[in-house]
Formats: structure tokens, C-alpha cells, sequence
């Protein structure tokens, strides 16, 4: 297995286990069915998403609260991953 086969592994495992259920609910199919299809960048982008906190992620998925720029766009493909629209 080479080095991103493992390292895409290891975030799909990162997506199911994240302590808070509706996040493992978001992340770990998106995960499942998306990552081994992403260029390099956009797992780059996904990894720094995963290192926020569940709360913070919960709350920029559901659009409560502005979404940061650095996890934009991966929180806005595990959206689009979803069929979720958030108004702007």
C-alpha cells in the first residue's frame, strides 16, 4: 500500500471515529465514497478539516455560523457530497 493509499485510509478511519455522532454521520460516507477520488490538494484540504473541532464543524455544516475560509471548500463538498444548501 503506498503512502496516500494509508494516509486516505487513515482519514476515512478519522471521519467515522470523531467523537461526536453527527459528525461521524457527515464525514464517514463522504469519506468512503469521495477521498480515494480527490486530488492530493483537496485531501490536503479535507485533513485541515478534520483537525477542527466537532462543535465548530457541526455548526459551519449547518450554516449557524460562518464557515472559515481554510475549510470551505472541503466543508462545501461534504455539503454538495450530502445535497446540502445552505443560503448564503
Amino acid at each position: 500500500m503506498d503512502d496516500l493509499n494509508k494516509r486516505i485510509k487513515m482519514l476515512r478511519i478519522r471521519s467515522w471515529r470523531r467523537g461526536m455522532k453527527e459528525m461521524d454521520l457527515l464525514l464517514g460516507p463522504y469519506a468512503d465514497k469521495a477521498l480515494a477520488e480527490l486530488p492530493e490538494d483537496q485531501i490536503n484540504a479535507f485533513e485541515t478539516m478534520l483537525n477542527e473541532n466537532d462543535q465548530d464543524l457541526y455548526a459551519w455544516f449547518t450554516g449557524r455560523v460562518a464557515t472559515p475560509e481554510n475549510v470551505a471548500t472541503a466543508l462545501e463538498r461534504v455539503r454538495q457530497f450530502h445535497g446540502v444548501k445552505i443560503p448564503a
